[in-house]
């Protein structure tokens, strides 16, 4: 023996109701920002000559410092540390960008 579903009864909207208006800075879309930009998610990465961990080290990138991402190989970013003017491979596990996510 089946059992009824009881569901509450809604009011119709009607047809000639408008949609609310969306401020213009909501509607643009997501896709049309630019990336976000690289950052260190520790307190500090070594920047190395080659991209291995095995290779010297010339400095440090901490995360306070403002850097510039050049090319990227593997999971290693060849970069330039705006603060100290290193340049150098620092690994892609401690270095990203975080991303956006485009619902629309």
């Amino acid at each position: 023996m089946l059992g009824a579903l009881a569901l509450p009864l809604l009011p119709a909207t009607t047809a000639s109701a408008a949609p609310a208006a969306v401020p213009a800075a909501l509607a643009r879309s997501c896709h049309d920002l630019p990336p976000l930009p690289y950052e260190v998610h520790t307190a500090a990465v070594t920047i190395r000559s080659k991209a291995t961990t095995k290779s010297t080290a010339l400095g440090v990138l901490y995360k306070s410092h403002k850097f510039t991402v050049h090319k990227k190989s593997g999971n290693w970013f060849y970069i330039t540390d705006k603060t100290t003017g290193v340049k150098g491979w620092v690994s892609g596990t401690y270095v990203y960008r975080d991303v956006r996510m485009c619902l629309s």
